[in-house]
């Protein structure tokens, strides 16, 4: 029996006459478009046999035709005209990775009220206009899904809205944005500065010619935005998201966290609170022996605090062609699957049912308590004892203090970690910090965030 011939694997899937195909247009071939493609030619096979029926490009929009032409070869229809693929009459499904949030949103509110799903990894797109696209999509009976906009390679959306569905989610933070990653993880690894870590960042294709949108942090707000959305049940709130970029962050700062035991990410964060949700994107110091101080490079990681499953932690990439594409073509698949069932059957598209929608807020910046991180540069270390209780005295509540290690041209610099507090009294005890005859220069303060698990 052992030595039985062992029969060559064979596909096993064909698909029914009675099913078929179902048809996609694609608005935009470019990185992401350009792998969304590629996949579906590759794995056809195994993703018909998930998908119970094949799944074929009909037409694909894009901006250079004769660059298109090259990648999708003669089987499928080129348009210059995004709208001629949003109102197809061919078309079941539109893909939209072209980005941008003004002719985007009307191409997809086109596809919508032509009665075609959308697929789509613009997360700008959804953080801006995404109560209005989810509204209009629940109108028309038709779906809207999004799982290549948030994390890539990460399935979060689906962990969220379904893995996690029987919990009462109380904060998701994560590592969401894998340009600002890199560049924080060279600093650190390589002693770069900022413009340094930034420039090479760039070389290397993590980071646009113009990365605004990644290093101030307005890329991982958009994610948060939804993360938090299918978390806790509400609206699209990113216009509430408080947000702080990295292009402050000195590599001096990440000397003084690793003396502490910490290391600096950019961190999004949504967690419940008393009056409503904590939702921000800041720079933050966090436990160096927690695993997410351990995700460098582009990689993303994002930690899901919930009641009945506890701490659960996901990892992947965070950019790339096909990375993004395994998402998207994910989104096409469940389409595929669901295709001709009706919206109470179906996941709804941020997680709740629209009669069980949350009004809670977000929090103003204000009102968000948590601890803190201040580097103070003095005139004398002797100051450190009478530092300490001035602070105290002001209302700062000092949990612990030292002198840094550092080399002399730094000058002396004491480094203060606090417990908990509001941002606001923290705000006016760091103004009267910085008038104090003791303190030589402006202080840099970050937040601290220990981490569950």
């Amino acid at each position: 029996m052992y030595r039985d011939p062992v029969p060559a694997l064979q596909p096993h899937y064909s698909r029914p006459s009675a099913i078929r195909p179902l048809r996609v247009g694609m608005i935009g071939i470019g990185t992401v478009g350009e792998g969304t493609f590629g996949v579906l030619a590759r794995n056809q096979m195994e993703i018909a046999g998930r998908a119970g029926r094949s799944i074929e490009m009909k037409v694909v929009a894009a901006r250079n035709l004769t660059r298109a032409a090259g990648i999708v070869g003669e089987v499928v229809e080129l348009t210059g005209d995004p709208m001629h693929v949003a109102t197809h009459p061919d078309v079941d499904v539109v893909v939209e990775v072209a980005g941008g949030t003004g002719p985007a949103r009307d191409w997809v509110l086109a596809a919508i009220a032509h009665g075609k799903h959308v697929v789509t990894a613009n997360k700008a797109l959804l953080a801006v206009h995404g109560t209005e696209i989810f509204d209009a999509a629940r109108r028309h009976d038709v779906i809207v899904a999004y799982e290549g906009a948030v994390a890539v390679s990460i399935p979060i959306i689906k962990a969220l809205r379904e893995g996690l569905s029987a919990n009462r989610i109380e904060s998701v933070v994560g590592i969401v944005n894998g340009t600002t990653n890199f560049v924080l993880s060279k600093m650190r690894d390589e002693g770069l500065d900022f413009g340094s870590a930034l420039a090479q960042a760039q070389a290397l294709g993590y980071a646009e010619a113009d990365p605004t949108f990644d290093i101030e942090g307005i890329d991982a707000a958009h994610k948060m935005a939804l993360l938090a959305a299918n978390a806790f049940g509400t609206p699209v709130q990113f216009a509430a998201v408080n947000v702080q970029g990295i292009s402050a962050v000195q590599r001096l700062d990440m000397l003084c966290a690793e003396q502490l035991g910490y290391r600096i990410k950019l961190l999004g964060v949504a967690r419940r609170a008393a009056q409503g949700i904590e939702l921000g994107v800041q720079p933050a110091l966090i436990p160096a022996t927690h695993l997410m101080a351990h995700v460098n490079g582009s990689m993303n990681a994002i930690l899901v605090h919930s009641d009945a499953a506890g701490v659960t932690m996901y990892y992947g990439a965070g950019a790339g062609s096909e990375q993004t594409a395994s998402a998207v073509i994910a989104d096409l698949i469940d389409v595929a699957r669901l295709t001709g069932t009706s919206a109470a059957q179906r996941v709804p598209h941020l997680g709740f049912h629209a009669d069980a929608m949350s009004v809670l807020p977000a929090l103003p910046h204000a009102a968000v308590r948590a601890a803190r991180y201040v580097r103070v540069p003095v005139r004398d270390p002797a100051l450190s004892v009478p530092l300490k209780a001035w602070l105290e005295q002001h209302g700062l509540p000092v949990r612990q203090m030292v002198l840094a290690s550092l080399p002399l041209e730094a000058g002396p610099q004491l480094l203060v970690l606090t417990d908990p507090i509001v941002q606001a009294d923290f705000d006016r005890i760091l103004r009267a910090l910085v008038t104090h005859a003791g303190v030589s220069a402006v202080p840099t303060a970050l937040r601290v965030e220990q981490l569950a698990g």
